[in-house]
């Protein structure tokens, strides 16, 4: 598309400068007179009862100013994914700061505050536990029969946090008019988010009564409201800010960042003194959220032709110790994949259990790579079972704009036919029909692929609102106050990109402040593929209310109608005629002691992403190993209004849903503790496995996100695992139903 004033261009990010100079400031950056350091006691067993917790040596330590358990901090309950900013969705309050009864290894017992690092950490050792080891299940099909022991009650059925069941058309008379029914089972592993920066805050609290948190949290905002009904304060005393930077993210600082902000607030509030938490990262690796691993049951009916008939999909999905994001995952991994492709009769069956793991919660994707890699695992096998080619069935049975469909928004625009057509034809489709090899007799080759569908929204049913203010300076200028947090993603730089084109000025004159609840209106944060799509969609709002409140003034200063004003790269024309430009403007409104203030306030709509992943892998057939040379990522992005942003988070997204394919995975011993607990231990994908990978933006012109643009930011990694399986089979005629497909799984399915 021809780029309008700022949208459309790939301008440099505005926080480059700051990133690559290393003067950009983070969480961990952050340093404040007399600040203490905050350390926490973890459980080391993964169910368990403290009888009794003795911390008056700890607090007898010189240096040490509090320790804070659950008998001297609050026992508000909350959820710590901070959903209960999604009316009318109603959250599972299950967590606390601390809790009696500990439900995984790793759970909070006890924080210290001292002087150092070194002194908290002598002062944990001092604290005495009485412990009541518990039973304790790990997997959650286990943990819903009747004799296993329960980590919360549960009026659902045994440890069952949340259930979804989305019904559409009739599901038995559809696979009753089926000529091929399959049913296949799959099984997802845990795995991180391994951002760079760890979970941490640092808290003040000052005799006023003022709590300023700085921290990595994805939803500032939001954060606030928790922050403030944990202490008992009012909202207008709890400030919550970045610092203004994130180093990454993928879901990990949705709502609180692990327990980094009550942890360090609580221990603020009484010491009387800053204090910073870091989590290292063992304790990031078993004490924050994880994505949920599970079950998932694939039916799927079709006729001789390949017309789909039927679906019907159940999930399993392991939430771990507390609820957090659980039940939202489970719902939104219906949604996504059962809207895919037009089938008149689908059923979703989804349940969210408890174990004694690691909390799981929101990881990019949302439960759609979990559910997409099943669904289009089962794909593949219909196409082999009626003798088709893979891309023919998809495209045969592809979404159309209108068509009926499960989700309570209408789908406007569908690209997924065309990022299918230009993704086969970019990777040579035609040659997986033959036998491929490498430059040894036993590494073969394969290609494959897999399609899905997204949101640009945080959840289908739920009304949300964002908020943007853009303010006209004196000089010409423009100030943008924006509530969503940037984790790295770009979206400073793409909300400016919306804001100088909305008003009509150059991108170098807006000014953005964002992430600091104190200096922006409310939004519910950046996470769920929604930050450009719902906060682009306030200020665009914003700057098109800037520019009407400005033409309104210059016509009646000028004496012409307001129609007859246009603005663009700050150069005001009336009837086409060059007058003045936008700093004059300006000028002339102070002089006159005007300002304009533009305000964007929105309910964003929803808008679905699609995308069609093709890859070409290597099979070394002595090792086992799987080497993904190439992928293709065809994504329908509405709107690309910064290209190079936009492909730099679908190529990140990739790197990410082939490690999730191939390597990464957290499992637990006997005694629920995790094996993982380190990069050297988790088997990361690092630059030596990045692939050939090669985007092609699809674009359709949203009309409902702003200047037609979709969410991008998680899309890239929901396709990536199922379209690896899928040319691994390819090459080895093995259809794997568990991931990661690791160098042992493979030899030991070569060897069946």
């Amino acid at each position: 598309m021809k780029p309008e004033g700022a949208v459309g261009r790939s301008i440099p990010r505005i926080d480059a400068v700051e990133k690559v100079t290393g003067e950009a400031v983070f969480t961990t950056d952050l340093d404040f007179p007399g600040m203490l350091y905050a350390k926490v006691l973890r459980s080391p067993y993964p169910h368990a009862r403290i009888v009794s917790i003795d911390i008056s040596q700890a607090e007898k330590l010189p240096g040490v100013a509090a320790v804070a358990t659950w008998e001297n901090t609050t026992d508000v309950r909350y959820n710590g994914s901070c959903s209960e900013a999604n009316p009318p969705a109603v959250p599972v309050e299950d967590e606390q700061i601390f809790n009696r009864e500990l439900r995984y290894v790793g759970d909070e017992v006890a924080a210290v505050a001292a002087d150092s690092e070194e002194t908290a950490l002598a002062a944990l050792k001092l604290i005495r536990v009485e412990y009541e080891e518990l039973p304790a299940v790990y997997d959650p099909l286990e943990a819903m029969k009747p004799e296993a022991p329960a980590v919360h009650p549960c009026f659902l059925g045994n440890n069952i946090a949340g259930m979804a069941k989305f019904p559409m058309g009739d599901i038995e008379q559809g696979f009753a008019e089926s000529d091929v029914v399959i049913e296949e089972r799959y099984k997802l592993p845990v795995v991180k988010h391994c951002q760079l920066e760890t979970q941490s805050a640092v808290a003040s609290f000052t005799r006023s009564g003022k709590l300023t948190v700085w921290s990595t949290t994805q939803s500032p905002h939001p954060l606030r409201g928790l922050l403030a009904r944990l202490f008992g304060l009012p909202a207008g005393s709890v400030r919550v800010l970045n610092p203004p930077y994130i180093g990454g993210a993928f879901g990990s600082h949705v709502g609180t960042s692990a327990k980094a902000e009550p942890i360090a607030a609580a221990l603020a509030i009484m010491a009387k003194k800053p204090v910073r938490l870091v989590y290292d990262r063992k304790e990031d690796f078993i004490a924050s959220p994880t994505r949920h691993s599970g079950y998932i049951t694939v039916k799927l009916g079709a006729m001789k032709d390949g017309t789909l008939k039927a679906l019907y999909l159940n999930a399993v999905l392991n939430t771990g110790a507390y609820a957090c994001a659980g039940p939202d995952v489970t719902a939104v991994l219906g949604v996504t994949n059962i809207s895919i492709y037009q089938i008149p009769n689908v059923m979703y069956d989804g349940l969210c259990v408890y174990t004694n793991t690691t909390t799981a919660g929101a990881m990019r994707g949302f439960g759609n790579p979990q559910g997409n890699f099943a669904v289009e695992s089962t794909m593949d096998l219909m196409a082999e079972k009626l003798g088709m080619d893979s891309v023919a069935l998809r495209l045969k049975n592809v979404m159309t704009p209108y068509a009926p469909w499960l989700p309570p928004y209408p789908c406007a625009t569908v690209g997924l036919a065309e990022c299918i057509e230009r993704g086969a034809k970019q990777i040579g489709w035609e040659r997986r029909h033959g036998k491929m090899t490498g430059d040894k007799p036993y590494k073969v080759r394969g290609i494959g692929m897999a399609a899905g569908t997204h949101l640009s929204n945080s959840w289908p049913f739920a009304v949300e609102f964002d908020n943007a203010y853009l303010a006209l300076q004196e000089d010409g200028s423009a100030q943008l106050a924006a509530g969503v947090p940037d984790m790295g993603q770009g979206i400073a730089t793409t909300l400016s990109q919306v804001a100088a084109s909305s008003l009509g000025i150059d991108v170098e004159q807006v000014h953005i402040v964002f992430g600091d609840t104190q200096s922006t209106p409310y939004d519910i944060g950046s996470h769920a593929s929604r930050t450009l799509y719902s906060a682009g969609t306030a200020v665009n709002a914003a700057g098109k209310d800037a520019r009407g409140k400005l033409f309104a003034f210059l016509a009646g200063q000028m004496g012409v109608p307001e129609e007859s004003l246009d603005m663009e790269n700050g150069q005001i024309t009336v009837n086409g005629k060059e007058t003045m430009t936008i700093k004059e403007a300006a000028h002339m409104l102070h002089r006159n002691n005007r300002q304009i203030v533009g305000l964007g306030q929105t309910v964003p709509f929803n808008a679905p992403p699609w995308h069609a992943h093709f890859a070409e892998v290597e099979v070394d057939t002595r090792t086992g190993q799987v080497t993904v040379l190439r992928v293709v990522a065809a994504h329908d992005v509405g709107r690309a209004i910064n290209p190079d942003i936009v492909e730099g988070q679908i190529q990140g997204s990739v790197l990410q849903g082939i490690g999730y394919a191939l390597s990464e995975q957290i499992v637990y011993d006997a005694r629920g503790k995790q094996a993982q607990d380190s990069f050297h231990k988790y088997y990361l994908p690092t630059i030596m496995e990045v692939p050939q990978i090669e985007t092609i933006l699809v674009e359709t012109n949203e009309p409902s996100g702003p200047f037609g643009a979709k969410g991008v930011g998680e899309c890239g990694l929901v396709p990536t695992a199922a379209a690896i399986a899928s040319a691994v089979e390819n090459a080895i005629g093995v259809r794997f139903h568990e991931i990661p497909m690791t160098e042992e799984r493979v030899l030991e399915a070569l060897g069946r």
